[in-house]
């Protein structure tokens, strides 16, 4: 079975809302080498105008991840995880992520096309925190490996 086509214009729920901890930007931040104080010490991002850590720019993918798992695990869409790559992945902020914001994504599939046996799928994933504000948006590409 390959990708079912109909699952472009797809929009999953809003997942379960991420709380974005101290230690997760800290360890976040060492993961990707960041050197920016503001991640690592709270008296730097205050000095710097922001209200806690702030966390590297990447830092939405942890919440993207959760989206992208709605649609893998969703039987209806003929993805079979062991045949996904992730090919790219874009990253618009709309603003900082900081310690104590709860993020939430919803994800759209943008674009199914065949390529062949294989499926080139894209989705969006708007990235919102507590108050609706819009915090980022994520696209991803994935190539899906079809039988040959």
């Amino acid at each position: 079975m390959g990708v079912n086509p109909e699952i472009e214009g797809r929009v999953y729920p809003p997942t379960e809302p991420y709380l974005v901890g101290r230690e997760k930007i800290r360890e976040f931040a060492r993961a990707v080498f960041a050197t920016n104080p503001t991640s690592f010490d709270v008296d730097s991002a205050r000095a710097a105008g922001h209200a806690d850590l702030v966390a590297p720019p990447t830092f939405p993918v942890i919440v993207q991840e959760r989206a992208l798992a709605q649609l893998v695990a969703d039987p209806t869409t003929g993805i079979e995880p062991v045949n996904l790559v992730h090919s790219t992945e874009h990253a618009t902020s709309h603003r900082p992520v900081v310690a104590g914001d709860e993020l939430s994504a919803v994800l759209t599939v943008t674009h199914v096309t065949s390529r062949g046996p294989h499926t080139l799928l894209v989705a969006d994933i708007e990235i919102h925190d507590a108050t609706g504000d819009h915090v980022s948006t994520m696209t991803s590409t994935l190539f899906v490996r079809g039988e040959e």
